[in-house]
């Protein structure tokens, strides 16, 4: 039986930046404001529940990884062996992953070499892989505007066990993208096409490249918050969650609004301004108050939660969908935009599974003035 051998590289910093309202990760010194605003890493544990799926191949797989949190933790997380090939500097940087992949690749010529990060990650792994090395990103940083990404870490497992087993798989290449982080803290999306790696063609896990762009139809976005700002009550906390749908029911309550990050309404007026996610947990869950959060629909992807909006917690959103009095969860998107995932259900992928296993079901997405379609929320 030939051996399916597996180069993995973790970013350990990738998505630090998402719950302290950073906008990304990227950077020595945003790394180490994010850890003194108490972010923890999560790329290891992320990249330990891609490998979870792998548990029952130990004898037909052969992992090849870094030092540390560079890819050993997730291995040991898991409970699958492997070998370390490469000790890199701590903290480490981009040029650690660059040269661990290098190494992945040419030296121990990898069948298939997994990655956790966010976009700066994929474009590391762009910059020293061959068009036609097969790789395949795990979800872990804030910024995910790659094509080269599988929907969730799960899903990111479940499409390399298929291979192990040598079910056909198809491969195509697909786009890595990345964005100015600068630009992006500023409300401005900047994005840039770097090129292209082979990434498995399974399109239920692989997500597609995020879809950019400002609405045209300027007439359904005043519908949808005509409705949203007529179901509003006043005693109750509205958290308005990033993406220009949100920005419109924003702009109708004549309120200033953090495009791509998280906002509070209390009463007609913004209490809590670009939030973090413990400052989200202090004002909602620690004080028990009544709240619901309005999110909106990744255009071409169809997250719900896990792209660009980490601070809405885990701890916030079980308490959200624990009240007995209060809806917790207002989903909103153009019918544009949820005709562009060609039926394929929303996604979450929170970093917690059973969470994400908890979200999943029917839910009801306003779409215009009186107007709302059920769709269903998969936990990929």
């Amino acid at each position: 039986m030939s051996v399916f051998s597996i180069g993995l590289v973790v970013n350990p910093l990738a998505g630090l930046g998402g719950s302290v309202a950073l906008k990304g990760s990227d950077g020595a010194d945003t790394a180490a404001l994010a850890q003194q605003l108490g972010a923890e890493a999560k790329a290891p544990q992320r990249a330990a529940t891609a490998l979870l799926q792998l548990t029952e191949y130990t004898d037909r797989i052969k992992i090849y990884t870094g030092a540390a949190g560079l890819g050993e933790f997730s291995c040991e997380l898991a409970g699958l062996p492997y070998e370390v090939v490469y000790q890199g500097a701590e903290p480490t940087t981009a040029a650690d992953t660059q040269q661990l992949a290098r190494k992945l690749v040419d030296e121990q010529h990898v069948d298939l070499l997994l990655f956790a990060g966010g976009d700066g990650t994929a474009r590391d792994v762009y910059a020293v892989c061959s068009a036609e090395q097969p790789v395949l990103g795990i979800p872990a940083g804030v910024k995910i505007h790659s094509g080269v990404y599988a929907v969730s870490p799960r899903a990111a497992g479940k499409v390399v066990a298929q291979m192990v087993r040598g079910e056909l798989t198809s491969v195509t290449h697909a786009d890595v993208m990345d964005i100015d982080e600068v630009a992006f803290r500023q409300g401005q999306v900047r994005a840039k096409r770097y090129g292209e790696l082979l990434v498995p063609a399974e399109l239920q896990y692989v997500q597609a490249v995020k879809m950019g762009g400002r609405e045209s139809d300027e007439l359904v976005l005043h519908d949808i918050a005509a409705e949203v700002i007529e179901r509003m009550e006043d005693d109750v906390y509205y958290i308005m969650g990033s993406g220009s749908t949100v920005a419109a029911v924003m702009q109708e309550l004549q309120l200033p609004n953090t495009l791509l990050g998280v906002d509070v309404v209390y009463h007609g007026e913004v209490v809590l301004a670009d939030a973090t996610a413990r400052q989200l947990e202090q004002l909602i869950v620690d004080a028990q108050v009544p709240a619901q959060l309005l999110v909106t629909v990744i255009g071409g992807q169809g997250h719900l939660f896990g792209r660009g909006n980490q601070q809405l917690s885990p701890r916030l959103l079980r308490y959200l969908l624990a009240q007995q009095d209060v809806n917790g969860l207002c989903a909103v998107a153009t019918k544009r935009k949820l005709q562009q995932l060609n039926g394929k259900p929303l996604l979450v992928d929170t970093g917690d599974t059973e969470l994400d296993d908890a979200l999943s079901g029917v839910i009801r997405v306003i779409t215009g003035y009186h107007d709302e379609v059920f769709l269903q929320i998969a936990a990929p």
